[in-house]
């Protein structure tokens, strides 16, 4: 079994979420080939090499990085044939009733707008990194946090993340 996981990260939480499924794969799952890339190096990896993929991404202001849709739009052949997954990474899954692909408006709209038809998907709930973003994001995360009852100290780090149920998705991906 060979698994590739490709991340499309704004602020490299999905990174994290990325390096730690492939970190329990190799250590928990004994699994040997576990390649983890950013989309931006994803055309230098021959994506027909691996039985398994794996792509996440980030939202911001609502939408995807356009790389992911242009990834997918030129490997989705590919990405229907093999054994593939999805995670989406948000902060409005923090919430309980927009933590699944069904209740998950960003991952709903996405999945309607792509080709590819992954056979496991998970939305998972972000990190909330005000200390190390910009004015402007600074800004216009707290005023959407601020709308959606969220935090808005701007002095906090908090990561929501349920990294029990990252663990759990590597699972299930290594056994379809």
């Amino acid at each position: 079994m060979k698994i590739l996981i490709i991340y499309s990260t704004t602020d490299g939480h999905t990174k994290k979420i990325a390096e730690t499924m492939g970190a329990y794969a190799i250590g928990q799952l004994n699994l040997d080939v576990v390649q983890v890339i950013d989309i931006k190096e994803a055309g230098k990896v021959k994506i027909s090499d691996y039985t398994h993929v794996v792509i996440g991404a980030s939202i911001r202001y609502g939408k995807f990085n356009k790389l992911v849709y242009d990834f997918i739009d030129v490997n989705s052949d590919f990405l229907n044939e093999v054994k593939s997954a999805f995670f989406s990474v948000n902060l409005t899954a923090r919430k309980f009733d927009k933590n699944t692909p069904e209740t998950n408006v960003y991952t709903k709209k996405f999945l309607n707008q792509i080709s590819w038809r992954p056979s496991l998907i998970k939305v998972f709930a972000g990190a909330l990194l005000y200390p190390r973003y910009g004015l402007f994001d600074k800004f216009m995360i707290k005023l959407i946090m601020k709308i959606t009852k969220g935090e808005t100290d701007t002095t906090k780090e908090i990561d929501y993340t349920d990294w029990k149920s990252v663990d759990e998705f590597i699972k299930k991906i290594s056994s379809l």
